[in-house]
């Protein structure tokens, strides 16, 4: 989303509110965009290494890898 950064460190990513376990950020925010949130993931963070650990703003964390194969919001087409 506008403003939203990540930080990337050896083999892990604190996304904020972007991704999360079996989810994705919310969208129904004013200056929200579904489109924009699956460019994000997409070109940023899918292109990560699968072992990638993921640290979600809150919630358990996850790994690029995981999300990859079963998160049923990436999949959406």
């Amino acid at each position: 989303s506008p403003g939203s950064i990540s930080i990337l460190g050896d083999g892990w990513v604190i996304c904020g509110d972007v991704l999360f376990k079996g989810s994705i950020g919310r969208t129904d925010f004013p200056r929200s965009s579904l489109q924009q949130i699956h460019e994000s993931i997409r070109e940023k963070l899918m292109s990560l290494p699968p072992d990638t650990v993921v640290y979600p703003g809150h919630g358990p964390s996850t790994t690029i890898g995981e999300e990859k194969e079963s998160n049923p919001f990436l999949h959406l087409g």
